[in-house]
């Protein structure tokens, strides 16, 4: 596997996207292959997109193409608010949710005895089920009201360990491979890939990135099924 992206080009694009700022994210996006951000830059690619920026077309035309390519899940879904920022798609019947991908594939993808909860519809913000009841305002009728809460299930770690199948899968470190492919037969399997990974530090960081592209992915996929998409996406489809 090809090393891609430095941490200062991924801190780039990281603190375009907390700024909102499309402009810089461009020019951040230049730095590194697309295909490892796909999921991470696409909805800041998409506003833009919509915005008319210079390069901003260019660079959806392609994360379109890296994501069809790719096929992972969740990435249809954003190639679509893509094609639809652009003018090239109809858009969908989502409503716009300011969450955080990363926040709720934590809730989707944690222990099942632990993880779960809830988003917040009025300002996007996913609530662990351990905190229910305990966020200011908030009983335990509010808590269940479907107007102001959308429930989010665990579905566990089997896509997880899917994840470090796909990432041994493209390891070009041979020796390596065959010691990860041991660790994860059995029961301790993530802790002990975990172990072996952290030897290798640029190893690590790719691995990270493949899986945090990954559980983004599926979060969007099932907050689109659920009738939501990310409010940048979403935003940039309504102009």
């Amino acid at each position: 596997m090809a090393e891609g992206w430095d941490e200062e080009g991924l801190r780039a694009v990281r603190g375009a996207i907390q700024a909102q700022d499309w402009v810089a994210l461009l020019a951040a996006l230049r730095r590194g292959p697309v295909r490892e951000v796909l999921q991470m830059a696409g909805d800041g690619v998409a506003g833009a997109a919509a915005r008319g920026l210079p390069g901003a077309a260019e660079m959806a035309a392609s994360f379109i193409g890296e994501l069809q390519e790719r096929g992972w899940r969740g990435d249809e879904e954003l190639a679509h608010q893509l094609r639809t920022a652009v003018g090239d798609a109809a858009t969908p019947l989502l409503r716009p949710l300011a969450v955080d991908l990363e926040m709720l594939a934590m809730l989707l993808e944690g222990d099942l005895a632990e993880s779960g909860g809830r988003i917040d519809l009025s300002t996007g913000e996913c609530w662990p089920a351990f905190t229910d009841g305990l966020e200011p305002g908030s009983g335990v009728e509010e808590a269940d009201d479907p107007e102001r809460w959308l429930h989010v299930p665990t579905l566990g770690s089997r896509a997880g360990y899917r994840d470090m199948e796909l990432f041994i899968d493209g390891l070009g470190d041979v020796a390596l491979a065959d010691r990860l492919r041991i660790a994860i037969t059995g029961r301790g399997a993530f802790r002990r890939f975990k172990d072996i990974l952290a030897r290798d530090e640029r190893a690590w960081r790719r691995y990270h990135r493949l899986s945090d592209e990954r559980q983004r992915g599926r979060a969007r996929a099932w907050l689109v099924g659920e009738g939501y998409c990310p409010s940048a996406s979403c935003s940039a489809s309504s102009r």
